[in-house]
């Protein structure tokens, strides 16, 4: 990788990271099996490679994915701007529910530290926004553990520009994470606007689609041993055409030298300095490939070419099945 790749910075945090980070969900079984000292590897591979910037979440495996990081961080935290995320937990029934009380809080950051092995959290995000409480507790929350020095910046995911304006005004954000890629464009370019404004730097998950933007799935098969199947850009009538999207795409590739991924990622980046793009992977190859992307160029008439063929709107289906939908951007 080019050494003089520039790092940018995390809101006013402080925290500088290289523009390409890595997603860890993937090393947690969530689409399909993941060994241990096979995510440890692709850990250490990145690394090597420049990355410093790494994203967890205490759902992901529920704490297997923090247990893990924590491991392959041992000899290797310096450097290392370590993000995850608190507030989704399992009820009683075993569903997925939204948990922003302040004592909450306080406990899960306790539980991630301790699955770490470590004293402190770089970047700490609330993963969804809990519609019961008050974003203002909520934030109030993780702001004393940032005077406890547990935490170094705070930020929230799939949250919408009022919700941001409230808590930023409780404590400096230093980052907002939703999703973003040329396949769905909509909340995040209007979450942009408001980051912006504010100072707050953008973390854009599933930079290529959950895979569909690689042009590596073909067919929905592909997907049925993981959660991607549920999902409805995957499905029927609707995964067809968002493959039809990619036609565009791969004669500029070709151009450009480049994969599918790697221009979808060129493309993310070139929106803006203040966009870090955090892709998953469990396999080396990958990580290999997604850094890639930092060294493809992309002219002004290729950008609006690719915007033109992507635009807001164009994916079918929803990125979330129904129920999901209604905990994001809130």
């Amino acid at each position: 990788m080019n050494s003089s790749i520039s790092k940018n910075p995390l809101g006013a945090s402080g925290l500088k990271v290289l523009p390409v980070g890595l997603g860890l969900m993937s090393l947690s079984g969530v689409y399909g099996q993941s060994s241990d000292a096979n995510g440890i590897s692709v850990i250490h591979r990145a690394i090597e490679l420049g990355v410093n910037f790494l994203d967890s979440a205490d759902m992901y495996g529920w704490g297997h994915n923090e247990t893990l990081l924590g491991q392959a961080l041992k000899g290797k935290r310096d450097g290392i701007v370590l993000a995850t995320k608190f507030g989704q937990v399992k009820s009683d029934t075993g569903a997925n529910i939204v948990n922003g009380r302040p004592e909450y809080v306080r406990a899960a950051c306790e539980a991630s530290l301790k699955r770490l092995g470590l004293e402190v959290i770089d970047l700490y995000y609330t993963h969804r926004i809990d519609p019961q409480v008050a974003i203002e507790e909520t934030v109030g929350a993780m702001a004393d553990l940032v005077k406890a020095g547990k935490v170094r910046a705070l930020g929230l995911c799939e949250a919408s520009p009022e919700t941001i304006r409230r808590a930023h005004k409780v404590h400096p954000l230093a980052a907002i994470q939703t999703e973003y890629s040329l396949l769905y464009r909509e909340p995040a370019e209007e979450t942009l606007k408001t980051t912006r404004e504010l100072g707050i730097s953008f973390v854009a998950y599933s930079p290529l689609g959950r895979s569909i933007l690689t042009g590596q799935v073909h067919s929905a098969d592909e997907v049925m041993n993981d959660r991607r199947k549920d999902h409805p850009r995957f499905q029927g009538e609707n995964f067809a055409l968002n493959q039809q999207l990619l036609t565009p795409m791969v004669q500029i590739a070709k151009s450009k030298n480049c994969t599918l991924g790697q221009l979808a990622l060129a493309w993310l980046l070139a929106q803006g300095q203040d966009i870090i793009a955090i892709p998953g992977t469990k396999q080396v190859q990958r990580v290999e490939e997604n850094l890639g992307a930092l060294q493809v160029d992309l002219s002004d008439s290729e950008l609006a070419s690719l915007t033109l063929a992507f635009p807001s709107g164009a994916a079918a289906g929803t990125r979330y099945p129904a129920g999901a939908m209604k905990g994001v951007y809130l």
